[in-house]
């Protein structure tokens, strides 16, 4: 895994236990090969899982890979230590000169308020714009997903009678290099409130690559594929909607169990991981031979 992160973020120490291997910015040094910059605006709670998460995803394309994470500067973190995100996070002043490959916007927690009233929403909207002209494509996952279709496309979520919540099967409904190799039907991760009516996603005049039938669409990108738009969760672990369901358990929620996620003597199966991969490589194969060789 050509993937240049600093060498004391605690994602690496766990991906090197998986046998991944992250390059430290000496050895990344010596490659004499162009590497691909990602910035990644990561909006969860738990930071350090999704760096692993989204790194452990990340980690499968054989290119070397430049990532920077970006905090939101009006927003205090309740459940990540400020000292983490000091170290390991830039602020948008510090990184708005640059160019990026790739800009990842991951979901957040806040899918039932309003955009406007998320307090970090207008540095948020500031960084979305800016991504037009600085970044060759950009990823929104889940409430990321909503907040650009809301943003650039002014689609509106819609709040759903229940959760979503659970592993759904997925149609391919378009042919499309993002989902090159794909099977017909496959699975994903679903936590959500809200969904996106597909109506107004094609009256935009975005592409829907992928939809089920409890979820609705759940993969849309835009005809030149700058921006898209995963509703699901790909980068989720195989444990990660049962942490989620006995955290909801534990608040009083009454979150029904995630569909299609237990079987019938408790354990889990994964069954998106490999789809989660080879996504993730294609998107980051297309974006890097598209990006110039010295845009940045």
């Amino acid at each position: 895994m050509p993937i240049n992160v600093p060498k004391d973020l605690p994602a690496v120490k766990i991906l090197t236990k998986e046998n991944i291997f992250a390059f430290t910015p000496q050895r990344a040094r010596q490659q004499d090969i162009r590497p691909l910059k990602i910035l990644i605006a990561n909006l969860m709670p738990q930071k350090i899982t999704t760096e692993i998460q989204l790194l452990r995803l990340l980690s499968q394309s054989p290119l070397q890979l430049d990532v920077t994470f970006l905090k939101m500067r009006h927003h205090a973190s309740k459940t990540t230590s400020a000292s983490h995100l000091d170290t390991f996070y830039q602020e948008f002043s510090a990184v708005k000169a640059a160019n990026f490959g790739a800009l990842i916007i991951t979901g957040a927690p806040v899918e039932k308020m309003a955009f406007d009233h998320v307090d970090y929403w207008q540095e948020l909207t500031t960084v979305m714009e800016w991504s037009k002209r600085h970044c060759t494509s950009v990823l929104h996952i889940c409430w990321g997903a909503q907040a650009g279709l809301f943003y650039h496309y002014g689609i509106d979520k819609v709040l759903q009678p229940e959760k979503i919540f659970g592993i759904f099967p997925q149609q391919v409904e378009a042919a499309d290099r993002l989902v090159a190799g794909f099977d017909d039907l496959f699975y994903m991760p679903h936590s959500r409130y809200t969904g996106i009516e597909t109506e107004k996603l094609t009256s935009a005049g975005l592409n829907v690559i992928a939809t089920g039938k409890a979820t609705g669409p759940s993969i849309i990108c835009s005809a030149n594929h700058k921006q898209l738009f995963v509703l699901g969760h790909f980068e989720y672990q195989t444990e990660t909607l049962q942490v989620e369901y006995e955290r909801d358990q534990a608040k009083g929620l009454a979150t029904a169990a995630p569909e299609n996620y237990f079987a019938a003597d408790g354990k889990i199966f994964n069954r998106w991981r490999a789809h989660a991969t080879l996504f993730f490589m294609n998107w980051i194969n297309d974006v890097y031979q598209v990006t110039p060789y010295d845009w940045c």
